[in-house]
Formats: C-alpha cells, structure tokens, sequence
C-alpha cells in the first residue's frame, strides 16, 4: 500500500493505467487528505467532490473498455479560483464574484481534464490576484503547510499549499509577477511560469492580459513537465489570440545532461538590499551543484533590471484598472441593494465588492492612464520594459539560462509585512522575466540552514525554450535528490492534521 504522499503525477497515472488501483481510490485518497490537512492549511475555496469522483469514474470505465488513457491519468489536481470551470464557483477570492457561478470552462482546466487529470477543488489566492501572500483573500489566508502561522506566499498561495500539504499531486496557478514561482519558493515545490503565449489564457480571469501566464505546481520536476505536454500539446488555442502553436515532447529532455551548457549569473541580484544570507547561500550551493554536473558558469549584466519593479508597478494596475472595470455591479458581480440610481448602484457596488488592495491597483491604474499623466509615466515603463528585454536578448546569447533567487527570503509570518510597498518588493527577482515574457521556474533546494523553512532557486530562460529549462531544473533536482549539500526535507510538512488515504 502507498500514501498518495508518496506518489508522483506518473506513478499515479501509470498505476492507474495498470490497474494497481483505480482512479476513484486516487480521488478518494485526496479527499481524505483534504479532510485531515484543510482545516489547518486552508488551501482550498471549493472542494468539488462530486465533479472529481465523476470524473476517475469516467477514467476508470475507459480503462475497462480497453481505452487509451491520458498521461495524467487519475492525478488529483486544484485550479486557481481565477479559471473557470463549469460545475463550480469562480470568485478570484472576491466578494464582487462570491456567488458566480461558471459557464464555460478555461482552455487550460480543460486540457489537463482531457489528458486524465481529476478535479479536486478550486484553490484559494489573493484577491484578483493581487497580492504576495494570499493575505488579501476576502474569505479566509491560508497557511504555509511548513508552519502555520506563516504565509504561503500568494497570489497562487493555495495551489501552492494544497501541492505542499499532499492535499492534491498537482495544481494550476497563473503568474503576472511571481505568483507561481514565489509561493512555490516559500511552500516547498516546484512551479513553473511558462514563457507567456505557450499557454492559452482563454477562460482565466485577467489581471495583465500583457503579463499573465498560467503554469503548473508539482512536488517533483516531472509533474511539472507532464502538465505541460497537457497544457501545450494540443498546440495554439484559437480562443486566445496570445497563444502560440510550441507543441513539445517536456519529457523527451528532461533527464538530458547539462555539460558543456552553460548557466548564467548576475553578481548584482545576490547584493540587493532585503536578501537574506540564508537564500543567498542556497542559491550559492545550487550554483555549485551545478557546477558539478559539467555545466559552466558565466557572470551575464541585465543593467534594467533594478527598473523592472517600478516599471511592472505602473503597467501592471493600468491593465488591472481596464480589465476590472466590468465588474460594475451592473451586469453581473456583486449589486449594493437599495440604489436609487444606476450610478449610485455601480459605484457603491464597486467600493464594497472590492477589497482595499483591489481598490488600491485600480485606483492606482486610473491615475496613471489620467490626462497628462499618461505619457509622464504609462508610456515611459514600456520604454524600459523594451530595454529590460533587450537585456535578456544579450544575455541569453552568452548563456543557456540564468540562475537567480525565486524570493528574497523564506516564509514570513502573517501581519509581519504590513506595508504595501513592502510587500511589493517580494517579487523583486521574478517580476523581469514577465516583463520579458521568458519562462522561469522555481525549484527547491530543501530546507534553509537559518529557518528551517523551504528555499529555492530561480533558473529563467529565453521565451518558448521552456523545455531546455526543465531540463535544466531537473538537474538541479538530481542534486537535491542525492544530498549535493543543499538540504532536505520532508514532503508533508509538520502542523498538517494526519495523512492522506493509502492506496
């Protein structure tokens, strides 16, 4: 008998596939964990228990008909509150959107559902996405699953909680600024933000449509990959005029060597002001590691990259500002009662629907696209956006992929950041690669020699050359795996109520 604990998104899908046991027990197994480990972690908003059963039910008569079953076959799987998904709520962790319901399901929640997946539930995140750690919720925080009263980062937070905490094998969450590859960081596993345009955005509530990308949670490098060739393989959406037909084989690569390839530092990112000398070191170790499987270290410059923060922070609210404006508490959302007027109704529905950091982005988006405000600051920040790009170009023409922290500490406590700008400052090393558009993946090196918490390291490459990336990543896992002084730690982390379910 094994723990789901224990099992990747491939031993799953391949027990499954075999019939050494069945999808349902899988489903039921997750259940189970949700049971024992949310009331402690409160990674999840909706748990969809039926639609999950329904669907291993589903994979199960076709394994029994002798059909072909997809590559995640049975692996219990969480979605972003931010993707639709018919069957269930989709509220971005909003009281504007607290009782909507979905109509039509998102490009990526189908395709994973098409290649096997079973979905569990929707995944609790900072409101709109708009935070760092899943602190802005309007319904409840949720716990870093290492220690409780401690923030999983955000604004993926839950999805990367509930992959933490065993509740589910693997997860989706979307990335405008870090918010995959951070929460990933502080909770422990392993999330990928895909270069922007190789997965569909068709159905995922929109932050920045410019700097938006959804990509996976895993505990392990291969889940990572195998939710890729389920996200990209069917190749371009035609729902979404961003995505790009970079069909790929993630796992045909990904145990390739790296030697004679070359890794790519940035002397001045491991110097900025509010790293901590505990993920410096880690990131210090990674590099070493390496090293020693043949690849080669080069210094590369990205001299804008210190202006990516304040450029991200003037175009992303202005995205956010356009795209929030239909939740006018007219047409759908959340309808103040008792209005005299339709004026009075939208913008009473708006100053309560509307939590104090999503009302903050967007006031923040209406000034910077004011009359004369404009071009003193809108225009300018995609002038050095197209400059913190062109940096990227030069560097990567000197090496494979460029390795960097993925957050500039471990787990902070709950109310210990309380300054906005603070706050913002927590995706100092993964805001660039948005603006730039390339893939990025954090990977953990295990547990911080100061902390005890997880850390990680960031490794980013050029756009639609995600593939190279993992392989990348999973030689750094290799290291982790066989001790490489990195550290270690255990997959479920302590404060968790009970284990999941066996099979």
């Amino acid at each position: 008998m094994a723990s789901l604990d224990e099992l990747s998104c491939a031993q799953i899908a391949r027990g499954v596939a075999a019939g050494d046991f069945s999808a349902v027990e899988v489903a039921q197994a997750s259940l189970s964990a949700i049971e024992a480990r949310e009331p402690a972690v409160r990674a999840l908003l909706q748990v969809t228990a039926e639609l999950a059963l329904a669907a291993a039910g589903a994979t199960d008569e076709r394994r029994a008909r002798g059909e072909a079953l997809g590559p995640l076959a049975g692996v219990p799987t969480a979605f972003k509150d931010n993707m639709h998904l018919v069957g269930t709520r989709t509220t971005c962790a909003s009281r504007m959107l607290e009782g909507y319901e979905s109509v039509f399901t998102a490009s990526c929640v189908q395709r994973m559902i098409d290649a096997g997946a079973t979905p569990m539930a929707k995944a609790n995140m900072d409101e709109f996405a708009f935070g760092s750690s899943t602190e802005t919720s309007a319904f409840h925080p949720t716990a870093n699953p290492w220690d409780l009263e401690r923030v999983p980062g955000g604004s993926s937070g839950g999805s990367a909680a509930a992959v933490a905490a065993g509740e589910v094998t693997l997860s989706l969450g979307s990335d405008t600024g870090g918010s995959i590859r951070q929460p990933a960081s502080l909770c422990g596993v392993v999330g990928l933000k895909p270069s922007y345009g190789l997965v569909s955005r068709y159905g995922v509530v929109a932050f920045g449509s410019s700097l938006d990308q959804v990509g996976p949670f895993g505990r392990r490098v291969e889940d990572v990959a195998l939710a890729m060739d389920a996200l990209v393989g069917p190749g371009r959406d035609p729902f979404d005029s961003t995505s790009q037909d970079c069909r790929a084989d993630f796992l045909e690569s990904l145990e390739d060597s790296i030697e004679g390839m070359t890794v790519g530092v940035v002397p001045e990112l491991l110097e900025v002001k509010g790293l901590t000398d505990e993920v410096r070191q880690a990131v210090g170790r990674a590099r070493s590691a390496l090293e020693g499987q043949g690849a080669n270290v080069v210094e590369v410059s990205l001299p804008n990259i210190a202006s990516s923060i304040a450029a991200y922070y003037v175009i992303a609210p202005c995205e956010a500002f356009s795209n929030l404006a239909r939740f006018d508490g007219v047409r759908y959302g959340y309808q103040e009662p008792g209005c005299a007027t339709l004026a009075e109704q939208s913008s009473l529905s708006r100053a309560h629907g509307f939590g104090e950091e999503a009302k903050r982005r967007q006031m923040l988006g209406a000034y910077l696209l004011s009359s004369g405000v404009y071009d003193q600051y809108y225009y300018p920040a995609q002038q050095v956006r197209t400059l913190i790009t062109q940096d990227y170009a030069r560097a990567f023409a000197r090496c494979d992929v460029i390795l960097m922290p993925a957050s500039p500490r471990t787990a902070f406590r709950f109310g210990e950041i309380s300054d906005p700008l603070q706050m913002y400052a927590s995706d100092m090393f993964t805001i660039s690669s948005n603006i730039a558009g390339n893939g990025a993946v954090s990977v953990p090196l295990g547990l911080g020699r100061d902390t005890g918490l997880p850390v990680s390291a960031q490794l980013q490459g050029p756009a639609f050359e995600d593939r190279r990336l993992l392989t990348f990543a999973r030689a750094l896992e290799r290291a982790v795996d066989a001790g490489g002084g990195l550290g270690k730690g255990a997959p479920v982390a302590p404060g968790c109520a009970g284990r999941g379910g066996e099979l």
